[in-house]
């Protein structure tokens, strides 16, 4: 469906923040970078800037002046996209704690359940449940991108991966909560269906069987907010 203003105005926010990590890992990437041409390994303390000028080259010479004031310059993005990004995470928090709007309250409610962290549970609420209706489970996994995709080839049928549709943000923070379901519900009826059907296999088992686990949640985490149904076994962080 078309988003109305209002549910695309809300999903800025969330979306704001990803650019944000986006910018962050781009210029520290640089930084590391520039240092490891010159031979040079270092790290990107809140001491960096005042270094420099004590850094030495793999063969022993000092860093070169034109180095310095780049990476100084580039110290400088760094610090001003961490101060933006501290205050859009405020922002999230704050809105989250004190928001009355749906989106915002659906958060809050997914807050309740261990395991579930604000990060996600914004995401979920901005671009999933705070903002769109669904019908059935079937909808929510399809625009996850979280289903299996059936190619059909005369008699015989293949499957060639998940779909990957929609927003592969959506999908990133859905395999993590599956993993930090596991680990902070571990008496929850979807824990033990995993430990039972890929625990006791090998390493590419255990990463088909984490899609399934996110996929499996993320309806689960549907119904929590829809219908105020808790997941089966699932433990709550504080009793309401």
């Amino acid at each position: 469906h078309v988003p109305t203003p209002e549910a695309e105005a809300a999903r800025q926010l969330t979306r704001e923040l990803m650019t944000i990590r986006e910018d962050r890992t781009r210029i520290r990437n640089r930084l590391l970078g520039l240092l490891a041409a010159q031979g040079i390994r270092g790290t990107l303390t809140r001491r960096f800037p005042s270094q420099l000028p004590t850094f030495e080259t793999g063969d022993g010479r000092p860093l070169a002046e034109a180095f310095q004031a780049r990476l100084q310059r580039e110290g400088k993005h760094l610090q001003v996209v961490e101060t933006r990004r501290a205050a859009l995470r405020a922002d999230r928090a704050a809105r989250i704690r004190k928001g009355a709007d749906r989106v915002a309250q659906v958060a809050r409610a997914l807050c309740e359940l261990r395991g579930v962290a604000e990060s996600s549970a914004a995401l979920y609420s901005a671009e999933l449940f705070g903002t769109r209706t669904f019908q059935n489970g079937r909808q929510l996994g399809a625009l996850t991108g979280l289903v299996p995709v059936p190619y059909r080839s005369d008699q015989r049928v293949a499957y060639q991966g998940i779909s990957k549709a929609g927003r592969g943000e959506l999908r990133r923070i859905s395999i993590q909560l599956a993993w930090c379901w596991l680990r902070w519900q571990p008496d929850s009826a979807l824990a033990q269906w995993f430990r039972h059907r890929f625990a006791a296999a090998g390493g590419r088992s255990r990463r088909i069987g984490i899609v399934a686990v996110a996929r499996k949640l993320v309806i689960a985490l549907w119904r929590y907010v829809d219908q105020g149904v808790i997941p089966d076994g699932a433990r709550l962080k504080l009793a309401r």
